[in-house]
């Protein structure tokens, strides 16, 4: 008999380390159909909707699970289909402005999650920073609109969620990423975390907020672009004082890229097909290169968001921002309810949404030393 919920250890290493796997939660049948169905899609397909993707969380154990560690969620409609191919490392630039074949860990891209992302330049980019910031938020779906929250990025998400700009990070409760394949030894295009370290930027949300309400890049301490870069236009996907101290959660001493710069080595989620893994929002996280695979990494995406956030909101399972339309399109909300200040709160405040978790928040958390970004993290 399958597990339907948590053990008390188990909530235990999701609080500390901010993920867990859960190993056979969905069962070969399900994992079978799914893989079957990616098989025989027709080229140019889209099988974010079907069934036997999202059947993956609707009809295994997850669903039970996490409905009890977090609480009630839309059943999934959509599904981020992850897969990818083996690859060797490639010359081309990436969107923290370096080369793939420069980053360390098969191609290092740790981000925060639910941020505006455009295609990066293959060529150095020319011209001031102020330039260069125009010429990257102009490339995007809309084009060249000036810099407000109805830009949005090749990848869908808003430069800002609200209007008054105070907000670059889109929201939501809970990852789940199910395995189709076998991703049990390391360069196989694994999804990869950095244990602890929701905890981190968590704290930098919060540091954010407290400074003048605004979080997210453009707010304190974040810059969006980073023209110091071999293309002189990379994301600044974690801003540098959560970066040192990502790098300190560490005892050895961290890979870097030609120019010396250091990055956070990333745990690789090692996983068989039909184990899911769990990681909460605030988690830096990173797809990763597969390297020495046998087959393409097939990982099924899942974004969860607890339904007290927004009760008369449907959440698909694929949006990082669903505050917003899929494309940005502004949502309406009645009198009263700013979902701008409701995901602030979340993002801040990361296991109010948990409520399965209370009783080891309250044991577990008194146990921590604050996170103190004051002193210039």
């Amino acid at each position: 008999m399958m597990a339907t919920e948590l053990t008390v250890e188990q909530k235990r290493q999701l609080f500390n380390d901010g993920y867990i796997v859960l190993k056979g939660a969905v069962s070969d049948e399900l994992v079978d159909a799914a893989r079957a169905r990616i098989k025989a899609a027709q080229k140019g397909e889209s099988l974010a909707p079907v069934e036997e993707l999202t059947n993956l969380i609707n009809k295994s154990t997850v669903t039970p699970i996490l409905t009890e560690a977090m609480g009630v969620f839309d059943p999934p409609s959509h599904c981020h289909v992850g897969v990818t191919k083996q690859s060797e490392p490639r010359d081309h630039f990436t969107p923290l402005g370096y080369r793939d074949r420069d980053l360390p860990y098969y191609g290092h891209g740790m981000h925060a999650e639910g941020l505006f992302t455009v295609a990066p330049p293959q060529e150095p980019s020319e011209g001031t920073s102020e330039e260069i910031y125009q010429r990257l938020i102009a490339s995007g779906p809309r084009g060249d609109i000036g810099r407000s929250a109805d830009v949005i990025g090749s990848n869908t998400d808003p430069l800002f969620q609200d209007p008054d700009m105070s907000l670059a990070v889109g929201s939501f409760t809970a990852f789940v990423i199910v395995a189709l394949n076998d991703q049990m030894r390391e360069g196989v295009g694994q999804t990869a975390v950095v244990p602890g370290g929701h905890r981190i930027l968590e704290a930098f949300y919060r540091w954010q907020y407290e400074q003048n309400g605004c979080i997210g890049p453009e707010g304190p301490g974040w810059p969006r672009f980073d023209y110091e870069t071999p293309n002189r236009a990379g994301h600044i996907y974690l801003p540098e004082a959560v970066q040192r101290k990502l790098i300190e959660l560490d005892d050895e001493l961290p890979d870097t890229t030609p120019d010396g710069r250091p990055w956070p080595r990333p745990t690789q989620i090692k996983m068989e097909p039909g184990d899911a893994a769990i990681t909460i929002f605030q988690m830096p996280h990173t797809a990763t290169r597969n390297e020495f695979g046998t087959e393409s990494r097939k990982n099924m995406i899942f974004r969860i968001r607890n339904k007290s956030r927004q009760p008369d909101k449907v959440v698909t399972g694929v949006s990082d921002h669903p505050d917003r339309g899929m494309f940005g399109e502004w949502l309406e909300y009645e009198q009263g309810n700013d979902p701008w200040q409701r995901s602030k709160h979340a993002l801040t405040n990361m296991w109010e949404e948990w409520g399965g978790m209370r009783e080891i928040v309250a044991v577990e958390q008194p146990k921590l030393a604050p996170i103190d970004f004051n002193a210039g993290g």
